[in-house]
């Protein structure tokens, strides 16, 4: 398998995206998180997304030359119409307002509605600790989740990202996870690499657990906890479907299917100030000293780093190649 740049990661993905029919500052965006995705090793969210984004370029389930509108209706509240585009341009062009309004108030809040997927949550909360905040961020997704112990699809895997400032421009704590046992896209690539999932993964559409991911994705996934998962799941559904004018998870049609109805997602943010409370560092400092009291112990995210070049399976290069028309 090739070694592959970032740098060349994220041209290829720009000129592809642009070949598709994004205008080129939207294109700058998307690609920069597919960087991102790929140097972290969150291939779900990188280059395997990018024939779905071209695809539906294309058929123009999602728009890639719309101007998003920001607003602030309240003092403390941001929002953002991605007028059916990505997610990553409508937080651009809303993140500085939002900026504004947590300096302004101590905690604010930023709701992006009518959005493509945002595939990763945490490339934008960091972006918000990096700016010095504390951030939480929640989206939903198309249904593949049934209550505990029914069966009918009600929600999606309806991620959760949390990511902590360390005062320094960096980040000190951060994690991104859908609230279901596993993301969705594991099942999908297990599936197409003929591959069996563990137990405990999703169930079938008869509610018994499997281990087949063809049967798990005509069942549903498992929220992780349980009953515990659930709640948390509900809790991301209506932040980010009532917050935002998005649609709940049962009106999301396939993501990646290349034609259809706009995703129409929410992706609801809340941004806060540590420094209100004028203790916040020194509590992190004492957390941090109780969790490294164990050698093997850590704080999610603490000393992840980015690696370049990173490996890339064949098959997927020469997509992205082939999408960007080799150039």
């Amino acid at each position: 398998m090739p070694m592959i740049s970032l740098d060349e990661i994220e041209a290829k993905t720009k000129t592809a995206l642009e070949r598709h029919g994004a205008a080129p500052w939207v294109a700058d965006e998307v690609a920069h998180a597919v960087r991102k995705a790929e140097a972290v090793g969150n291939k779900i969210c990188g280059l395997y997304y990018l024939e779905s984004y071209c695809t539906q370029l294309a058929s123009g389930r999602v728009k890639g030359d719309v101007e998003p509108v920001v607003s602030r209706p309240k003092p403390a509240a941001v929002m953002v119409d991605a007028k059916f585009g990505f997610a990553q341009a409508a937080f651009a062009r809303a993140l500085p307002e939002a900026l504004a309004a947590v300096r302004d108030n101590g905690t604010a809040s930023l709701a992006v509605g009518h959005a493509h997927t945002c595939t990763s949550l945490g490339f934008f909360t960091e972006q918000i600790a990096r700016a010095g905040f504390v951030a939480l961020g929640l989206t939903n997704a198309s249904p593949i989740v049934a209550p505990p112990g029914g069966k009918t699809r009600v929600i999606g895997t309806n991620p959760i990202a949390f990511s902590v400032p360390d005062g320094k421009g960096g980040i000190a704590m951060q994690f991104d996870q859908s609230t279901t046992t596993v993301a969705l896209g594991k099942i999908t690539m297990a599936k197409a690499a003929g591959q069996s999932i563990p137990e405990g993964w999703a169930v079938d559409a008869d509610g018994n657990p499997t281990t087949d991911p063809a049967a798990a994705l005509g069942g549903s996934l498992v929220s992780m906890g349980g009953y515990k998962g659930w709640g948390f799941g509900l809790m991301a559904e209506l932040l980010a479907a009532g917050m935002t004018g998005g649609v709940a998870s049962q009106d999301v049609k396939p993501l990646k299917a290349p034609e259809g109805p706009p995703h129409d997602l929410g992706q609801f943010y809340l941004l806060m100030d540590p420094d209100i409370s004028g203790v916040f560092f020194d509590r992190l400092e004492q957390v941090a000293q109780a969790v490294a009291l164990d050698e093997a112990a850590r704080i999610p995210g603490q000393g992840k780093r980015g690696t370049d070049p990173v490996e890339i399976e064949d098959k997927t290069w020469s997509q992205v190649l082939e999408l960007a028309g080799r150039a």
